[in-house]
C-alpha cells in the first residue's frame, strides 16, 4: 500500500452499505495538483432515498462540481456514503443540500456545485440547486446536461 492511501478504510477492501446516510464514511486525500485551479465532477445518475411521508422510493440524478483546495473526496467513500441515503427518508430538498454541506465540511473546497435533479412523482420534477459563491473565473466547468423531464412544457 502507498503512504496515500495508508489511512483510507473503503478502498481496496469489501465495504458494507451503511443503513443511513453518514459524514464519518466519507475519506478524503491529499489533492495531488494543489497548485491548480481544476474542476472535479460526480456524476450520480441512480441517486436513491425515499419519502420521509409515504415511504416510496425517490430518484434523481446528482451533479456535483467542485474545485478543490487541499483534499479530494475519495471516490469509494463518497460511494458508500451515497448508498446510505438509499433507505433514508428526507425530501429532495434536504437530500441535496446535506450531501453537499457534508462535502464543504470534509474538504473546504474553493468552490462547490450541486444540481438534484429530481424524477417526477404525481406528474412534478423537483430540481434542487445551490453553490458557494459565484463560479471561479478562467476555469472550465461544464454545464448540466441533463435531459429535461418531457412532460414539461
Amino acid at each position: 500500500m502507498n503512504k496515500l492511501n495508508k489511512n483510507l478504510n473503503a478502498l481496496g477492501s469489501k465495504s458494507n452499505i451503511p443503513e443511513s446516510p453518514d459524514p464519518k464514511v466519507l475519506e478524503k486525500i491529499t489533492n495531488p495538483k494543489i497548485d491548480i485551479n481544476y474542476s472535479i465532477r460526480f456524476t450520480c445518475p441512480e441517486f436513491t432515498s425515499i419519502c420521509p411521508v409515504t415511504s416510496q422510493p425517490d430518484f434523481a440524478y446528482i451533479i456535483i462540481d467542485y474545485v478543490p483546495n487541499k483534499f479530494i473526496v475519495e471516490s469509494k467513500s463518497f460511494k458508500l456514503y451515497l448508498l446510505g441515503y438509499r433507505n433514508h427518508g428526507a425530501f429532495h430538498e434536504d437530500c441535496t443540500i446535506t450531501i453537499a454541506q457534508d462535502l464543504i465540511n470534509l474538504l473546504s473546497p474553493k468552490w462547490l456545485r450541486i444540481g438534484g435533479y429530481w424524477y417526477p412523482r404525481g406528474g412534478i420534477p423537483i430540481d434542487i440547486f445551490w453553490q458557494t459563491g459565484k463560479q471561479p473565473e478562467h476555469l472550465f466547468i461544464p454545464d448540466h446536461t441533463v435531459e429535461n423531464y418531457k412532460g414539461r412544457g
